[in-house]
């Protein structure tokens, strides 16, 4: 409770900007805080297993949040490398209705690759970034880490769009710009949603974000979506970072919860269309170093139809580096109704350019490139 009290007389004394609303205030807040101190006393922490039993004053009930066991079988789960679903811890906020190896490699080894887009192509050919794992990946092994070393192209990758790949000009998706989305990833979602009482969800596009530890994500809100009955599945690895979820209005101060590696969130319901937010990423406290659950290496059997493949030790050391000062976060969602089509839009509008770099939502203060930061489908 005193670290609490720290945090709220912390927070009391920023200076006051009436051209603030409540939720810009605490990503400001929490934007500046100091790890390891009191500053992080009101974020909950989905982490500790005495959570629900004892919320924090002043900070929202924590409650157990129910799966649908039998919706998801063991085989399944097992396919994409999760545990079955009577072993998942699930919670949900009062107020608020509503193996990682593997997909860190794939965020960073083949999703990052075309078809896909990404925030480089709008200063690179497709032939510059075609290469961009195999363009990094003796960088990032060298010992030899320091500021002066140039930034290799996944350094420089701060998002990547598949499936309908969003416009983040006109903020819309459509049937023309499309690429078939990751099957393993789809089958990863499914099951997820399933689990959470969303049968029938598919997987149509994903953003992806990498993040340094100076990045940002602003306060907006999904809603490009033309069916928002489905849920927005989250799913994090790397570094932690502080997720600040609101309300319908930017004048409602938002709740502040720790991010996880391994983390899943399921935004559904009244949650789906908040506002919601992450002011920072937070360097581990032992240094450059990874969380615990990323040290085990997946299991050296596998079952044969299983979608989650073992990660080289040479591939492992590329993405462990890239790790230890990053954040990487999968979103997946479903874009259309089942049955329904994309509206007509005017051709000027189709043909737009999707992979507009200077359009990235992601902030990154030492990029040599001056962004306009807009934040998504807001």
């Amino acid at each position: 409770m005193g670290k609490m009290a720290a945090a709220v007389a912390s927070l009391a004394t920023l200076a006051a900007d009436p051209r603030e609303d409540a939720f810009r205030k605490l990503f400001r807040f929490y934007r500046q805080s100091r790890p390891g101190t009191a500053d992080l006393g009101a974020v909950i922490d989905f982490s500790e297993a005495h959570l629900a039993r004892s919320p924090k004053p002043g900070v929202p009930q924590v409650v157990r949040f129910p799966l649908n066991v039998s919706s998801v079988t063991e085989r399944d789960a097992e396919r994409v490398g999760l545990e079955p679903v009577s072993k998942w811890r699930a919670y949900g906020l009062e107020g608020y209705p509503g193996c990682q190896r593997h997909w860190v490699k794939q965020c960073l080894k083949l999703y990052s690759q075309k078809p896909n887009v990404c925030n480089l192509d709008k200063h690179m050919t497709k032939e510059e970034t075609q290469g961009l794992w195999e363009q990094s990946k003796e960088v990032l092994r060298s010992k030899e880490v320091t500021k002066r070393r140039p930034r290799s192209l996944l350094e420089r990758l701060r998002w990547v769009t598949l499936g309908y790949h969003y416009n983040w000009d006109s903020k819309k998706y459509s049937a023309d710009h499309y690429t078939p989305f990751p099957s393993d990833l789809a089958f990863l979602s499914e099951q997820v949603a399933t689990a959470c009482g969303f049968q029938g969800f598919q997987a149509e596009a994903g953003i992806l974000n990498y993040y340094r530890l100076d990045s940002t994500l602003g306060i907006h809100v999904d809603r490009s979506e033309l069916d928002h009955s489905k849920p927005l599945l989250s799913f994090s690895f790397g570094q932690s970072a502080i997720f600040l979820l609101g309300g319908l209005k930017r004048d409602e101060a938002p709740t502040a919860m720790f991010m996880h590696s391994g983390d899943i969130m399921v935004m559904s319901g009244f949650s789906r269309l908040l506002n919601h937010a992450v002011p920072r990423v937070l360097p581990h406290p032992d240094g450059e170093c990874l969380p615990h659950c990323l040290e085990t290496p997946l299991p050296a059997v596998l079952p044969s139809n299983s979608l989650v493949e073992p990660c080289s030790v040479e591939d492992w050391q590329v993405c462990a580096t890239y790790l230890r000062t990053a954040r990487v976060n999968m979103t997946v969602r479903q874009v259309l109704a089942t049955g329904q089509d994309f509206p007509l839009e005017p051709v000027e509008e189709t043909k737009r350019d999707i992979a507009a770099d200077g359009l990235c939502h992601l902030h990154d203060p030492n990029s040599p490139v001056k962004r306009k930061r807009l934040n998504p489908n807001s």
